[in-house]
């Protein structure tokens, strides 16, 4: 049996989905401060643990009643932005929270993680593609929470013998094909939720913070992968581990770079709908270009992504959106 943390959220809902299809059996332990408990109870059906990393009680009983095999942590807070402005919410969770669960892990003798990182430890790229060995050089506290629980892995692996996969994600992007699975986080910050939910009539515009960036057309540059994608990676991960494979990091992403008005140009190919955009100055901290070579993990774990192309990224999401908050009226692209 497999334990995801934040296996309410949006990739965490993804990776219990991929397990099950693995074949893997599956608890949820979800605070549900951004998890939706419908989504693991309704759609996922599996059983579901409200509570906190934080409770080690908590963690001592789950791991004592359940025949739990490996960890798969998703349960980080995730905003760059509200980690500059409270640090120490990101630090207690992100880094105190990971060092309980830890230590729970170790004194129930489980010694499989996978864990959920970001490609936000290196900061400002000095090379792109990015690969693992680029410097890192974090400029937020969500970051750097991330590279702390990165060194604690190696520390617990030489101490205690504790064996890790760390997945450096880029763009987390679209929903499961299916359309039971999507991305829904309140408040949204993530650009193609945004975009989804101005197409729809939630919201009048979208923003381009930005637009004088060395770039093919003066805005930001990203790698985005399909949140399915980046689940069945989670997934080999584990199996690798479960081989004997060595403690290892990997980064996710599609290898492929989209500017901010690319994503909206497609999403209004995909959508049909007429996309108003406003304006804005750069957002501090922002590098024009972040996109990442995922060669090692293709090799190690074989894996293969599914879903590179934009359009089918972003045709799954609309997807789930039309789903989950509903059309409107909202006028058609006008051709």
């Amino acid at each position: 049996m497999i334990l995801v943390t934040g296996g309410a959220g949006y990739i965490g809902a993804h990776a219990v989905m991929e397990l099950q299809r693995a074949g893997y059996e599956v608890i949820v332990l979800d605070d549900l401060s951004y998890g939706h408990r419908e989504l693991v109870e309704q759609v996922l059906q599996v059983p579901l643990i409200v509570g906190d990393i934080h409770d080690r009680a908590l963690l001592d009983r789950v791991f004592a009643t359940y025949p739990i095999t490996a960890v798969m942590h998703f349960a980080a807070y995730i905003a760059v932005g509200e980690s500059v402005s409270d640090p120490a919410k990101y630090y207690r969770n992100n880094v105190v929270g990971t060092l309980t669960l830890l230590e729970a892990m170790t004194a129930a003798s489980i010694q499989q993680f996978v864990f959920s990182s970001t490609c936000a430890l290196y900061g400002i790229p000095q090379f792109v593609p990015i690969t693992e060995d680029h410097p890192q050089a974090p400029i937020s506290p969500y970051a750097a929470s991330k590279q702390m629980v990165e060194r604690m892995l190696s520390d617990f692996e030489v101490a205690y013998g504790l064996k890790s996969v760390r997945f450096r994600y880029f763009n987390a992007a679209g929903a499961d094909p299916s359309g039971q699975l999507g991305e829904d986080h309140n408040p949204e910050t993530h650009l193609i939720p945004l975009v989804l939910l101005t197409a729809i009539g939630k919201q009048s515009a979208i923003q381009i913070l930005g637009t004088d960036y060395p770039t093919r057309d003066g805005t930001c540059i990203r790698d985005y992968i399909h949140v399915t994608d980046l689940a069945q990676a989670h997934v080999l991960g584990l199996k690798y581990l479960e081989k004997g494979g060595h403690s290892d990091v990997f980064n996710l992403g599609n290898g492929n770079g989209f500017s901010v008005r690319e994503v909206i140009d497609a999403a209004r190919q995909v959508t049909g709908r007429e996309i108003q955009i406003v304006e804005r100055d750069r957002r501090s901290g922002d590098p024009p270009i972040l996109v990442g070579s995922s060669d090692k993990a293709q090799k190690t774990l074989d894996w293969q992504p599914q879903y590179s192309d934009l359009n089918e990224i972003l045709a799954h999401a609309w997807q789930w959106h039309q789903h989950r908050h509903g059309a409107s009226g909202h006028p058609a692209v006008k051709k």
